[in-house]
């Protein structure tokens, strides 16, 4: 599940957060997990199965995980994450933490009863959730027109007295800033949705024949890529140049190789841990 056209949305919102506080996502969560900071050896490794990954090779490409940085998961049950940021965010509060959890997922999970029900116990308890939609427009093969009587999704957190915006998601200078708007309000004990209007730019998965949408759709919202659009801003700035951008595609390629070969060069988890970490290995004290 390729993230490829969604950057800016993962950016934006990431950037904004405290190293205290939790994220949960999807199952196209990998951009999410390299911006909070994961190795990409540690994810690529995870995705061969390799014992060397961010969950021991047991999670695989939809559950990467690392408590470290309290990336919480991803998910592969559409919605799934919702009911666990609300557990994240109810732990925080009583152990009387200030942070923050920011939950991420489709708005194809709008559909799902727990969305629902996560933006009802957030509102009545006061928990600082930061959902973040990131409307793709399509669930799976499905256009939000077919699913969603209201399409306005943040509109839907007037019902449960959310606060609510709308931010362009190819836009990373327009997420960051949104983000730490909301990112105040949810701090001080106040949940928040955030709409991101996003596109992504490959198929939902590799099964995908992408028969739901024309190659001009795609071609014309590829005209808003938002690392092009965020270079652009930054050329016109003077902050950066096509040097530079030459330099970080280098930088990047490099990782990517090295990420690739680090995750050959794993090892299996030995068969006779088959059924370990089923368990919990630490006695309650």
């Amino acid at each position: 599940h390729l993230y490829i056209g969604e950057e800016a949305v993962a950016t934006g919102i990431i950037e904004q957060l405290r190293p205290e506080d939790a994220i949960v996502a999807t199952y196209r969560e990998h951009g999410q997990a390299l911006v909070r900071g994961m190795s990409a050896g540690s994810i690529m490794a995870e995705m061969y199965g390799k014992q060397e990954g961010c969950a021991r090779g047991r999670g695989g490409s939809m559950h990467l995980f690392d408590a470290k940085t309290r990336f919480c998961g991803g998910n592969a049950i559409v919605g799934g994450g919702l009911p666990l940021a609300i557990g994240l965010a109810l732990a925080d509060k009583m152990q009387n933490r200030k942070a923050v959890t920011a939950c991420f997922f489709g708005e194809g999970a709008v559909a799902e009863g727990e969305f629902h029900e996560s933006m009802n116990l957030a509102a009545l308890w006061k928990l600082p959730v930061l959902f973040v939609c990131e409307n793709n427009l399509y669930a799976m093969g499905t256009a939000l027109r077919y699913t969603e009587s209201k399409t306005e999704i943040a509109k839907k957190g007037d019902a449960y007295n959310v606060a609510n915006a709308v931010v362009d998601g190819m836009d990373v200078l327009a997420v960051s800033e949104a983000a730490a708007k909301a990112i105040a309000i949810t701090r001080e004990g106040q949940p928040f949705l955030l709409e991101c209007r996003t596109y992504r730019f490959r198929a939902h998965s590799m099964f995908d024949a992408e028969l739901y949408r024309s190659k001009d759709e795609v071609t014309e919202w590829k005209k808003r890529d938002p690392i092009t659009l965020f270079f652009e801003a930054m050329k016109t700035a003077k902050v950066l140049d096509d040097a530079d951008l030459t330099a970080v595609e280098a930088e990047v390629a490099k990782e990517v190789d090295e990420s690739v070969a680090f995750a050959e060069a794993g090892t299996w988890e030995p068969v006779e841990d088959l059924t370990r970490f089923v368990y919990s290995e630490v006695t309650p004290s």
